[in-house]
């Protein structure tokens, strides 16, 4: 793992997790610095579970996180509002309009960017789709609302779980060009769990499962 002598966003000390059959993580601490990080890792290496870890909804075995300062532990509700993540596989915001859900955000996350959505949804080709309900939309679809929503909700740690899958070209070059902005930023980081790092994207770190 590569690491980086800027303060860290979000600090893991100690995490462990495992099912019944399989421990995933054994005394795992991990610094997140601002910019992107890239979770790298085979099918069951337990990308997708770590960040779910992160983002506090799973409880981990043992283990500390340590958001900006807020320890999951003792604020849960204070870190979830500053880490954005959402289950690509969701079924919980289907009856939504696409358009209701991106509103709704600003009633949970504190920096909430109403401004930025604009270009969020005209660089993902998402204007046709916003009066649908969430149910109707192809993959494809839901996923760059999910996209939209994270790159818009300002918050200091954001986890996409494989960030291109089901997009089409067009998106997959805007999303690239996000992630090399996001790659700049000095107090926001983004942790990314996809099989390979993402073109023309610099990474802050990378993590190895």
């Amino acid at each position: 793992m590569n690491t980086d002598p800027e303060e860290p966003i979000l600090q893991v000390k100690g995490l462990r997790f495992g099912w019944s059959e399989q421990r995933l993580f054994d005394g795992l601490s991990l610094d997140i610095a601002p910019g992107v990080t890239l979770v790298q890792g085979d099918d069951g290496s337990g990308k997708s579970t770590l960040l779910r870890l992160l983002a506090g909804a799973q409880n981990a075995d043992a283990g500390t996180f340590t958001l900006n300062g807020i320890e999951l532990a003792e604020h849960h509700d204070a870190y979830r509002h500053q880490v954005f993540w959402i289950d690509p596989q969701t079924e919980a915001h289907d009856a939504l309009a696409a358009q209701c859900y991106l509103d709704s955000l600003s009633h949970h996350y504190p920096n909430f960017d109403s401004a930025a959505l604009p270009a969020l949804i005209e660089g993902f080709g998402l204007a046709p789709h916003l009066a649908k309900p969430m149910y109707m939309l192809s993959t494809g679809s839901r996923r760059k609302v999910w996209l939209s929503a994270a790159f818009a909700a300002g918050t200091p740690l954001t986890l996409i779980d494989q960030p291109f899958a089901a997009l089409d070209a067009p998106s997959i070059r805007f999303l690239r060009g996000l992630l090399q902005e996001a790659s700049q930023h000095p107090a926001r980081a983004w942790l990314l769990a996809d099989y390979e790092a993402p073109e023309g994207v610099a990474l802050r770190q990378t993590i190895a499962l």
